[in-house]
């Protein structure tokens, strides 16, 4: 009996040496990768969110796209009702013809003043002419008088000729002037309607402008997130409609403890796991490292100063680039979560 017992009394001491050196091979291959690399599970894939917002007040006429669908760059996704801003060109559009109406008629108003200067100043030259030759009369009458050619009243009617024409020639003159001094009225007037006209105009340009706003375009290429619009909609400017996720580039924030930032260095290589298939491994390279830790960028930082300091260890945002993200597109969402590892030996 102690013969067949022999060899069964060692099996447990054979087991447990079995265990421990496993145990010791994992142990020690657990050490040894984690004295050479330096890990993360506080990490996510991130990508840009580019908003959709509306540039002109309305309701929306139609919407051209749902919920993560992809679109391109320029593509047609909504649709703004512009029937009221279509009618109000058309009303800034007939005052632009009002508004050049009112030029001709100033102009024309200039044109008609210029020619009655014209005619004034023929009549001014009419009544000078004449009270000349009435002065000329009074002198030679007065000689003709005195030399007893002719009578006294001859000589009187002269005279009141000529103090006729000098009224006349100075009633010319005087309407002479104030007609050219109307013709800076009317000059001023034709600068204003013709201001008036370019302001109308400027005013149209913006009207068609806004009115081009009824249309929105996609901004970049991309699937559209969880939009928040629709048909009936009232809407106003710069309202967010809709965000465009870019897929075209992703890259990873992986948010290290301080204790192991000492050991990163741009341009090291990294690997990543993402959560959703464990299966796959993808390869990345450190782009750069934060100048502040996570909390310090936060809306409320902590303020250590507030006599209720915990020292926390805190963590530094690590951007990483991954390499062929292209080749895994299709399994790359922003926000997944991954483990980031860092070989550093």
């Amino acid at each position: 009996m102690s013969t067949s017992q022999k060899p069964k009394s060692y099996l447990p001491k054979i087991i447990l040496a079995v265990v421990l050196l496993i145990g010791g091979y994992f142990g020690y291959k657990k050490y040894q990768y984690a004295t050479s690399h330096e890990d993360t599970d506080n990490a996510q894939i991130e990508a840009y969110f580019i908003p959709v917002l509306p540039r002109m007040v309305g309701f929306v006429k139609k919407v051209y796209v749902n919920d993560y669908d992809q679109v391109k760059k320029g593509q047609l996704i909504v649709e703004i009702d512009s029937d009221e801003a279509a009618l109000a060109l058309e009303e800034m559009q007939v005052e632009v013809e009002q508004a050049q109406a009112d030029i001709e008629s100033a102009k024309a108003n200039v044109t008609n003043l210029k020619k009655s200067i014209e005619a004034q100043q023929s009549l001014v030259k009419s009544a000078e002419l004449a009270n000349n030759k009435y002065t000329r009369d009074v002198a030679r009458n007065a000689a003709l008088e005195s030399a007893k050619a002719i009578t006294r009243q001859q000589l009187i009617d002269s005279q009141d000729l000529a103090e006729q024409g000098a009224v006349k020639y100075q009633g010319a003159k005087a309407e002479l002037s104030s007609t050219q001094s109307k013709i800076g009225i009317l000059q001023a007037t034709l600068h204003k309607a013709e201001i008036a006209l370019k302001l109308k105009k400027v005013k149209v340009q913006q009207q068609k402008l806004k009115l081009s706003y009824n249309k929105v375009y996609a901004p970049a290429d991309g699937k559209i997130g969880k939009k928040s619009v629709e048909p009936g909609q009232f809407i106003q400017v710069s309202q967010p409609l809709m965000t465009i996720m870019d897929d075209s580039r992703y890259w990873v924030v992986a948010n290290f403890k301080e204790t192991q930032v000492e050991s990163l260095k741009v341009g090291m290589s990294t690997e990543i796991k993402i959560d959703a298939y464990p299966e796959i491994t993808l390869t990345g390279r450190i782009l750069s490292i934060s100048e502040s830790t996570g909390a310090k960028t936060t809306l409320l930082p902590p303020d250590n100063a507030s006599g209720n300091f915990v020292k926390v260890t805190q963590r530094i945002p690590v951007k990483i680039e991954i390499l062929n993200a292209d080749k895994y597109k299709d399994i790359l969402r922003a926000g997944l979560s991954l483990d980031v590892s860092v070989p550093i030996n």
